[in-house]
Formats: structure tokens, C-alpha cells, sequence
């Protein structure tokens, strides 16, 4: 850590958002357990485009809800085989996309998965907190939250 970037606190959940895939918003646990940071990726395919291995996905951005689906096309950075925290192991797609996380930008590695029994959208992981946060166990939303238009289609069901 620089001084010119200093360390900043988070809590146990906290909203973030991917700007390269057009995600303001998204509720995510802060999960220390975790190495690499997961995303629940609806409608993945994998795909071959140019002799490299891609793949497609929608974001779902809202929580117990199909609205506002987002596609998404990334070229494949990795496989990896994860355990999840029932002790299944899967073999997962990896991305690299930018993260920001308390109003900072950071590149992740996200592991793209199915996370339909789990409250969130995504978890962050260590690979990502190492770049300067801390974890205030106590604290949720330190980094802000969005308008509350954004929160209360956040808490619509379905659709």
C-alpha cells in the first residue's frame, strides 16, 4: 500500500459495481473466507470466438428478481476448481472485470457461478480486500448506498 492509496473500511455487505459491464449497482457480501471474488451468473455459456474460449452471461442486478437483466460477453482468463462453502466442488469459469468498491476501482478475478440458495449477488473475496480494505465485521453499507429508487428496486420481487 501506497501512501497515496490509503486502506479503507468496509463492512460485512456493502453495494458495488461493475463499470465495464454496465452494473451500478449490486448488493455484495464481503466475504473473507473466500479467495477469489464469485458472481451469480444467469443463462452460462461458454463459446469460441477468434480461437479463444469466451463466455456469455446475464447479471441479474436486483435480488429475487429477473428484472433489468444485463448480457455480458468476456473472454475466458481461467478454469478453476472451487469449493463452496457446503464443501462442493465445481469447476468455474474465471473473468477479469473492474470492481468498484467503496467509490475505488479495482480489477478482480471473479468466478462465475449459480448462487440461487445465497442472499447476494456477489461475494468479494480476499484477492480483492488485499488492495486496501479492511472488514468491520459489525458495519454493513460503509461505502455508501445507491438513491433510493436504485434500493427499492433492489427489494421488488420477481418480475
Amino acid at each position: 500500500m501506497s501512501k497515496n492509496d490509503p486502506t479503507r473500511t468496509v463492512g460485512w455487505r456493502e453495494w458495488v459495481g461493475l463499470p465495464g459491464l454496465g452494473v451500478e449497482w449490486l448488493k455484495a457480501k464481503i466475504d473473507t473466507g473466500a479467495q477469489t471474488s464469485s458472481l451469480h451468473a444467469f443463462a452460462l455459456e461458454g463459446f469460441g470466438r477468434d480461437g479463444e474460449e469466451w463466455v456469455r452471461f446475464e447479471v441479474h442486478p436486483w435480488q429475487r428478481s429477473s428484472a433489468d437483466p444485463v448480457t455480458v460477453e468476456l473472454p475466458v482468463h481461467d478454469r478453476r476448481q472451487v469449493r463452496s462453502s457446503s464443501g462442493h466442488v465445481e469447476e468455474r469459469y474465471v473473468v477479469k472485470l473492474d470492481l468498484r468498491l467503496d467509490g475505488r476501482i479495482v480489477p478482480a478475478e471473479v468466478t462465475l457461478t449459480r448462487r440461487d440458495a445465497m442472499g447476494f449477488r456477489m461475494l468479494v473475496g480476499r484477492e480483492v480486500l488485499r488492495r486496501g480494505f479492511l472488514v468491520d465485521s459489525a458495519a454493513s453499507y460503509l461505502g455508501g448506498r445507491p438513491p433510493k429508487e436504485v434500493r427499492r428496486a433492489n427489494r421488488r420481487e420477481g418480475a
